[in-house]
């Protein structure tokens, strides 16, 4: 399992390292370039807003789908056409919400078209992700991995069409890139269809409300953690944008910085969509899952604490380089965030497996006490400090949602925290910091080539710290 791993992990880094950068950086970024912050603030809120009510959309069933096919393979061709009849009900109900919801928020009815477009996106990626755990369940990682990054393949060709010529570009409107978006995601559903088709008996619709019951029954613990998550990390650009006068424009500066998050955190959700099966089977099988789940974070944290570090020392170059109109504010705002990303990193591991063992009760718990802190830290900060105060309510919380889940998962399965280890990790965290911060004080070159030097630092310093040890990789790739 833990050379299972390791390949496709590389696996699936290495396709999205391809592909989804381009896209971000490529697309998503000159999308907010060419509209302007203050518009794509709003979509940035509005995303956000509608995301808040991924509750009803999925309910839960993507992570319960995803636990069960890997537990139970066979179980695919009853449940798919089954559970896709029930998304669609519930599609209705989230589009439903969705109005009410942004009435009782203040947005008028100017705002109803971009609601639905956008909820729009919503929907067809939830169903697009249920395919993906239809696939990672029945051991086709490779497949799922490919399905991963087709979506944002398609959409570097379609807005490459749209933003690389000058008389589109000159009309380019926001709708458009939603609209782009929606096409890739219809696309990649009937790709990952082409890969399930041979499991499937029959794709033929069944409304069975006696199975919908059931599934939701078994599936709200799921959606319950979904939603707690959801809050916590989307809340706060909906808040931007409402409680501020200017509210729009700063929106589009969090949003300017998150785009980075996201493009970290890209490889931690990548993270736990491999492992979550790997961990359901190791349990089910009665396995071990301390060597994979240590591995795991080891090698994850290596790279998240060297791309944290070098970011936030060279955030306002970077920030310059990547957007017309940043300053010293943008750059301050994305280094913040960007130290969430070490954090989260963790989250994507030790929360993995405590939703693959089954602890939904006490990961809900620490969920909602984070949703709670991250509100009354928004609330308290984002008046005074604006998208800074909401970048540092995001950090602190984070890291509070850490703390706890390693502790949970020390108490569910007994793992051994030796201080050795523990002094290594930190040991490596604080040379690397430190690196960083010499390479944009003290080095003469360019600030570019300092701050690639400080990332080549960042991993020899990994490598020395023995945060992946080569005997060790070599015995994993050697394990079955």
């Amino acid at each position: 399992m833990n050379r299972e791993f390791f390949i496709n992990i590389l696996f699936l880094v290495g396709i999205n390292l391809l592909i989804k950068p381009l896209y971000i950086f490529g697309v998503d970024l000159t999308v907010q370039n060419t509209v302007g912050p203050e518009r794509y603030g709003l979509f940035f809120a509005l995303f956000n807003f509608t995301y808040l009510f991924q509750i009803i959309n999925d309910f839960g069933i993507q992570n319960y789908n995803n636990r069960l096919i890997a537990q139970h393979r066979s179980l695919v061709h009853r449940f798919l056409p089954r559970i896709l009849s029930l998304k669609l009900v519930l599609a209705l109900l989230y589009f439903a919400a969705i109005l009410l919801g942004a009435r009782l928020a203040g947005y008028g009815q100017q705002y109803d078209r971009l609601l639905l477009m956008i909820g729009g996106i919503h929907l067809i990626f939830g169903v697009l992700f249920y395919m993906r755990t239809n696939l990672s369940g029945l051991g086709f990682y490779r497949r799922d991995s490919i399905i991963s990054a087709l979506d944002k393949l398609l959409m570097i060709l379609l807005c490459g069409v749209l933003l690389g010529t000058p008389r589109l570009r000159a009309q380019f409107r926001i709708e458009w890139f939603i609209g782009a978006q929606t096409l890739s995601y219809l696309l990649s559903i009937g790709w990952a269809l082409v890969f399930l088709g041979p499991r499937v008996r029959s794709l033929r619709l069944r409304f069975e409300p006696r199975f919908w019951r059931l599934i939701l029954r078994e599936s709200y613990p799921f959606a319950l953690v979904i939603f707690l998550m959801t809050l916590y990390t989307r809340i706060d650009g909906v808040m931007i944008e409402r409680l501020l006068a200017n509210g729009e424009y700063e929106a589009g500066v969090y949003a300017a910085g998150y785009r980075l998050l996201d493009a970290l955190n890209m490889i931690g959700f990548l993270f736990a969509g491999l492992l979550l099966p790997m961990f359901a089977r190791l349990l089910k099988e009665g396995q071990p899952v301390a060597p994979l789940a240590g591995f795991s974070f080891r090698l994850i944290w290596a790279g998240s604490i060297t791309a944290a570090a070098s970011a936030y020392f060279f955030q306002q170059p970077v920030m310059q380089l990547l957007y017309t109109g940043a300053d010293a504010y943008w750059g301050e705002v994305m280094g913040i965030l960007l130290l969430t990303f070490v954090a989260v990193s963790g989250t994507y591991i030790w929360g993995t497996l405590l939703t693959a063992n089954g602890n939904l009760r006490l990961l809900n718990r620490l969920l909602l006490l984070g949703v709670v802190g991250n509100v009354v830290l928004n609330l308290a900060l984002i008046p005074t400090y604006r998208a800074l105060g909401a970048a540092v309510a995001t950090v602190l919380t984070q890291f509070a949602l850490l703390l706890a889940q390693l502790i949970l998962a020390q108490r569910a399965f007994g793992l051994d925290w030796r201080w050795g280890a523990v002094a290594r990790v930190g040991g490596f965290a604080g040379l690397t910091v430190m690196a960083a911060y010499g390479c944009s004080k003290y080095l003469p070159f360019d600030w570019f080539v300092n701050f690639c030097l400080s990332i080549c630092l960042g991993l020899l310093i990994a490598l020395a710290f023995r945060m992946i040890h080569p005997r060790q990789l070599s015995t994993f790739l050697r394990s079955s």
